[in-house]
């Protein structure tokens, strides 16, 4: 371990999922304690955290309460073990609709769980972070701000107010030494990629998809997962309000 990380604490919010799972597991060579943050996903978070050792712990973090998101941040923050970095990684299991098709039932769901997730995390985290000396926020938004493929916009819209936010974090907090950014996956072999693989579409679609990628393949939650923590760490403690593009080429 080197940086600041070692005695401070990690909190990956949405951390039993597929990209979730990785970034957790990523983290511990730059962190002193990771704190798995899940909604419904108890056993697995708990499983997680046993793999990864130490001072390992999860948390439960419903994204649709603030006062269960407050919990999960004062949980997170420990005197020993302050706060250090968030990772925002939780969603929505969805479908791939056109926008003429998708009901407003559909865009509240995306909207209340992930932009206004999102802003209860932001808002509980600030102060704390101000009180332990900065910090970092990294949230996972989509390629498809960059390059829009139809049918992905209950994904990418409630993405794009994120990583607008994170702007704005980065702009009004850096003096307090906070950091925010987005790290945007390309098609991914993991978590809703992975099912996205098997469930849509036929595989000369995807291989069609493929051969739009520079790299000619497509990316793994480990690699997705390295940028989210390259991001949270002391290593990337001159960039904000950026967002990474982790995609193979895909969007060039």
């Amino acid at each position: 371990m080197s940086g600041l990380g070692v005695s401070r604490t990690a909190l990956v919010v949405g951390g039993t999922g597929g990209l979730g799972a990785a970034i957790c597991r990523a983290l511990p060579d730059e962190w002193g304690r990771v704190a798995v943050g899940y909604r419904s996903g108890r056993s697995a978070a708990e499983d997680i955290a046993a793999d990864l050792g130490g001072h390992s712990v999860s948390i439960h973090c419903d994204l649709n309460v603030a006062a269960s998101v407050t919990a999960a941040i004062d949980a997170a923050n420990t005197t020993d073990m302050p706060l250090g970095a968030i990772v925002f990684a939780g969603g929505v299991a969805i479908e791939q609709p056109f926008v003429s098709t998708i009901s407003e039932a559909q865009w509240r769901q995306v909207i209340e769980v992930e932009l206004l997730g999102f802003t209860r995390l932001v808002s509980a985290a600030i102060p704390v972070l101000r009180a332990n000396g900065g910090g970092s926020i990294t949230a996972i938004s989509s390629v498809a701000n960059y390059t829009y493929p139809p049918g992905d916009a209950l994904s990418s819209v409630p993405k794009a107010a994120i990583e607008s936010l994170c702007r704005a974090v980065a702009k009004e907090e850096g003096r307090a030494g906070i950091r925010a950014n987005a790290v945007a996956p390309g098609i991914i072999d993991a978590g809703l990629g992975a099912q996205f693989l098997v469930d849509l579409y036929s595989p000369e679609v995807w291989n069609a998809q493929r051969q739009r990628i520079a790299l000619r393949r497509f990316g793994s939650a480990q690699e997705i997962a390295e940028a989210a923590v390259f991001l949270a760490s002391d290593r990337a403690r001159y960039i904000t309000g950026q967002t990474l593009i982790v995609d193979g080429g895909f969007s060039l």
